[in-house]
């Protein structure tokens, strides 16, 4: 069992704000599982690190012993949530939100303990409900109201559209909560809107308390800029290869790591990291030790153990120059039967953006192959080459060339 006080603090940790926090606190004294809800509409089909600080959240919760609700929004799906967008957002089709809820499904299980979620579909209500209770619903909140959103009052007053049913995204992501019976609702900072119309749904409807909104605050991606985004490519996917995982986790800037701990580790506790944070300050422990603890939870979450030290023997063979890099994912990359130069060759196999950053890594002796430093641009390879191809410290990839 825990005691309040470890409920508030393992709750409130990485997190932005938490609407009332009295009330968190009262129900909490009641000692029944709270019904902890979060909605996510499968507008993409993967999942990066990003999407996992809600789930991590989530799974804290059932580690408490709260009942988490995994709500995959195929109805408001299709809808389009307007949430930070300045354009109407297409609605996705019927096919491509189940397609897409699949493969949320099965990927939530990384991080959410399968036996203690509560798998639900918002289609599950409002498939029943007739035109006569959707205008109820739509009668519960104003335009003025809905006009109080940024995005909304962006769009209104630059005369940019707004479609009617965007205004009633808010209203059906709020009825989830009266339908779920919800206790507590997550989302990210740009969701407050919507999870406050939740809250004021259950007060109107007058059936249950009003849900405790807890807001998580949108991760930072590797560029330490702008948030997690694969449009951006400064994500990682949880789907991706374990050394891949691993070699962008090492990316992250030190500073940015404790933020990355804080929102998104289970296995690192507070006390833990505040102890590491200040060996790190005080010199006793290279930033880089921290990361491969971090990067080694991702990989044995999303993969398993053996995976996560595999992965890290790779890496550190390579970045070391010493050890077994065999244990790399093959690449293999067609070429033609004549071969690639080496600039041609890191541009097709992603390690630069083009032949011309290509060529001004070879002049900065970045380039190097099998270990080695490569400076020739002359440099040509045939197929049947296999070897590590590494731009940097850490950025590589081991591959086979094959004839086109």
């Amino acid at each position: 069992m825990f005691s309040v006080e470890e409920h508030l603090a393992l709750i409130g940790r990485g997190a932005d704000e938490i609407l009332k926090l009295e009330d968190l606190e009262a129900r909490l004294k009641l000692g029944r599982p709270l019904r902890v809800k979060a909605g996510f509409d499968p507008t993409a089909p993967d999942l990066h690190l990003g999407h996992t600080v809600l789930l991590t959240k989530m799974r804290q919760f059932q580690d408490l012993g709260h009942t988490v609700i995994f709500l995959i929004g195929d109805f408001t799906g299709m809808i389009g949530d307007p949430s930070g967008k300045n354009i109407t957002r297409k609605p996705l089709s019927r096919e491509d939100v189940l397609a897409n809820a699949q493969t949320y499904a099965d990927q939530v299980y990384k991080v959410l303990d399968r036996e203690k979620t509560e798998l639900r579909f918002n289609s599950e209500w409002f498939g029943k409900m007739a035109a006569a209770d959707m205008i109820k619903l739509a009668a519960q909140h104003t335009v003025a109201r809905m006009l109080e959103r940024d995005d909304f009052s962006k769009r209104y007053a630059s005369q940019q559209p707004i479609a009617i049913h965007e205004f009633l995204y808010p209203l059906v992501q709020g009825y989830d909560s009266i339908a779920l019976r919800a206790d507590v609702e997550l989302g990210g900072t740009d969701q407050k809107f919507n999870l406050l119309v939740g809250r004021g749904l259950q007060e109107s409807y007058g059936r249950q308390p009003p849900q405790i909104v807890l807001t998580m605050p949108l991760l930072v991606g590797l560029d330490g800029v702008q948030k997690m985004s694969k449009s951006l490519g400064n994500y990682i996917g949880i789907s991706e290869p374990p050394v891949d995982i691993v070699t962008k986790t090492m990316k992250v800037d030190d500073g940015l790591m404790w933020r990355w701990i804080e929102l998104l580790s289970l296995g690192i506790s507070a006390a833990e990291a505040g102890k590491l944070r200040a060996d790190v300050e005080a010199g006793q422990l290279n930033p880089r030790a921290v990361k491969l603890k971090l990067a080694r939870e991702f990989v044995t979450r999303f993969y398993d153990a053996a995976a996560a030290e595999k992965a890290i023997a790779g890496w550190e063979a390579v970045v070391s120059g010493q050890g077994d890099t065999s244990v790399l994912p093959l690449q293999e990359v067609k070429v033609p039967a004549g071969g690639l130069r080496i600039a041609a060759l890191l541009t097709a196999v992603g390690l630069t953006p083009s032949n011309s950053e290509a060529m001004r890594k070879l002049k900065e002796k970045a380039v190097r192959v099998r270990g080695e430093v490569v400076e020739d641009p002359q440099r040509q390879f045939a197929p049947e080459f296999e070897g590590v191809l590494q731009v940097g410290k850490r950025t590589f990839v081991r591959v086979k060339l094959v004839a086109e």
